[in-house]
């Protein structure tokens, strides 16, 4: 439920109240949906097991599973790769700074994507990603 100031700024009056269902723990739709992703894919995990009725809070937990939990699959897949990389002399080094390249590259992305979803979960937006939106809407 948002807070009366931002209910009058909107147009409503005390009287003109839309009461939601309780979320876990006594949040807001909207904070519980950007807690989701504060610590992804953890936080997205106990909400989405935490929180059975609000489709809103389930859709962005479990979007917040599948794109944070893909992407530190990935990066541990790629600390292996470095790490068997650097074994191989000359060339495997050449190659594993490559990909220590591309990570540095990926980590101020995926911190931008992670602020993104962050911030349209708290204005109570469900927006989803291509691809993993359609598949946490359907899990939903």
């Amino acid at each position: 439920m948002k807070s009366t100031e931002t209910e009058l700024a909107a147009g409503r009056t005390d009287t003109d109240r839309v009461e939601t269902e309780p979320i876990v723990g006594g949040l807001d739709e909207n904070v519980a949906g950007a807690l989701t992703y504060l610590f992804a894919p953890f936080t997205g995990l106990v909400l989405y097991l935490l929180e059975e009725n609000n489709k809103f809070v389930r859709f962005h937990a479990l979007q917040s599973m599948i794109v944070f939990g893909g992407l530190f699959a990935a990066v541990v897949a790629l600390m292996i790769f470095q790490t068997i990389l650097v074994q191989i002399s000359f060339v495997g080094w050449i190659f594993a700074i490559v990909v220590s390249l591309v990570s540095l590259l990926l980590a101020p992305v995926i911190f931008v994507l992670w602020l993104f979803l962050i911030v349209k979960a708290y204005k109570g937006d469900r927006y989803g990603l291509p691809i993993v939106g359609g598949v946490a809407e359907e899990y939903v």
